[in-house]
């Protein structure tokens, strides 16, 4: 097996974001165990950027999370979809040992789909495999280990899921965790709480979240159709 470095710029353009080395392999033979925590801090480097004393990302690389960007969705695709197999595959668990591998391994699964496959049913291919890796991840306190943004994005499995226990645990985690912070930090805080629960009371009057149905396949009620055409039924 061989591998490749390039360097590559996630902003695209904004030199306040610094470039990092992104490695191209095979997912495979004795070289992986060498090569995976180099993969995986490449994931945390493109995703979160340099952190602030909050651990808190740019204002820049947070915009990149929540709007529709094809050229940024292109760029996950081209630079991590490998990796996002190779962790569906069961190639990756030894990064489940550490905070850190644990926070690459799931924004790998819950995060990296909805950029490459983006309107699509895969994009919620690894919501389950991340999920029960979060929830693992809070039971051994990995997520204590975790700041700011990095532990909001091992809770996010959670605001993903289609079910009310989740869906409600979703909200206790977050709250607890806006509740012990100050600051910067608390305020961001504050606006994920209120997704979360947005998230969640659409999950307790539907038992799912409408908006993917047609990505799913699945059909809408005629009550779900006319909730969609409103404001705030979609993420």
């Amino acid at each position: 097996m061989s591998a490749t470095m390039r360097e590559v710029d996630p902003s695209g353009s904004s030199p306040s974001t610094p470039m990092f080395p992104t490695c191209q392999v095979s997912h495979s033979g004795a070289s992986q165990a060498k090569l995976a925590p180099m993969i995986a801090d490449n994931v945390l480097n493109f995703w979160l950027g340099t952190l602030d004393p909050d651990g808190l990302a740019s204002d820049v690389q947070v915009a990149r999370w929540w709007r529709k960007d094809a050229a940024f969705d292109a760029l996950v695709r081209t630079t991590f979809e490998a990796t996002f197999h190779a962790v569906t595959r069961g190639e990756h668990e030894t990064w489940r040992e550490t905070a850190q591998g644990r926070l690459a391994y799931v924004i790998a699964l819950d995060q990296f789909p909805r950029n490459m496959y983006r309107d699509t049913a895969d994009a919620f291919a690894g919501d389950a495999r991340a999920l029960e890796a979060a929830r693992e991840g809070i039971e051994v306190g990995h997520d204590r280990a975790l700041f700011g943004h990095q532990r909001l994005f091992l809770y996010m499995p959670f605001m993903h899921a289609e079910t009310l226990a989740d869906q409600q645990r979703s909200v206790g985690l977050l709250t607890a965790f806006r509740d012990e912070s100050s600051g910067k930090l608390r305020a961001t805080l504050e606006d994920n709480v209120r997704f979360a629960e947005a998230h969640r009371d659409i999950v307790a009057r539907w038992g799912r979240f409408p908006h993917r149905n047609a990505q799913l396949g699945r059909v809408s009620t005629e009550e779900e159709r006319v909730f969609l055409q409103g404001p705030n039924s979609s993420f």
